[in-house]
């Protein structure tokens, strides 16, 4: 087994990272990863500008995203490799997403607003850099206006799932994605299964089409690793992992390629699609 350093869920300013997408490229390079995948929330805007900047390096950067998705098993994320970012129908179920956010976006200001708390929209806009608004931008002007100490304050006191001014956001079912991911000709793969607490539900996603899991995690104990790699031979998946990097100050995720991650993965989501 090879051992390359490999990150395969990162995230940029196109969706909630503090990182630009040039930026998650030359700190990649500069820790000597050899391939990362950038899975921003819900949008494929900063693919175009990673790409450009690897251009020449011998860093490969895969095309990716992370996608939500609710059901009767509660809140999931999927994440899509070797996606094409120009694809119909995920751009455009991409796009009904990310504008649901928006108003999604609005509709919490308004809350923390009528609680004491108001906010410039504009601010929030600032926050995010792109297309993507999404709590963490909240919560980062909350932070900014005194409100609250830290952005897990923000999310420990209002905008969590069951906080005063959480508002639910428009998600597909697991069925939509990952048929969304396919038409896209990338590799369907949940996100951090442990993590989240939807093992016992992995034969179901197989069933519909799930070709791998995120075994590699920062929030995945050993014992953790052993079961999903378990679950990945019974099943033939594909086992990815990554950092979940959002920030150089680790308030989501860890340190960019601090988890470690057999460049097999890359080798294997290759192969399926082909490459």
């Amino acid at each position: 087994m090879s051992l390359g350093r490999v990150d395969l869920h990162i995230h940029s300013t196109a969706s909630d990272g503090l990182f630009s997408p040039s930026q998650v490229v030359r700190s990649a390079l500069e820790l000597g990863l050899t391939a990362i995948a950038l899975t921003d929330h819900d949008t494929t805007s900063g693919i175009a500008e990673a790409l450009q900047a690897a251009e020449g390096t011998g860093l490969e950067v895969i095309p990716g995203v992370e996608i939500n998705s609710e059901g009767e098993w509660g809140d999931l994320h999927f994440l899509g490799y070797y996606i094409d970012p120009g694809n119909p129908s995920l751009r455009q179920r991409l796009e009904a997403m990310r504008d649901a956010r928006l108003g999604r976006a609005r509709r919490m200001i308004e809350r923390l607003a009528q609680m004491g708390m108001p906010l410039d929209w504009e601010e929030v806009r600032a926050l995010a850099g792109g297309e993507s608004v999404g709590r963490p931008h909240i919560a980062r002007a909350l932070v900014n206006r005194g409100y609250v100490s830290s952005v897990q304050e923000a999310f420990d006191r209002y905008i969590s799932n069951d906080g005063p001014a959480y508002v639910p956001r428009l998600r597909l079912t697991p069925p939509e994605v990952i048929e969304t991911i396919h038409q896209a000709g990338g590799v369907a793969v949940l996100a951090h299964p442990a993590h989240s607490g939807v093992v016992d539900r992995v034969p179901e996603f197989v069933a519909l089409g799930l070709q791998g899991l995120e075994v590699y995690y920062p929030e995945h104990s050993p014992e953790d690793v052993e079961m999903l790699l378990d679950l990945c031979q019974r099943y033939n998946l594909v086992a990815t992992g990554g950092s979940d990097f959002h920030s150089p100050n680790h308030e989501e995720g860890a340190p960019l390629g601090s988890v470690f991650v057999p460049e097999e993965a890359v080798e294997k989501l290759r192969e399926l699609v082909g490459k």
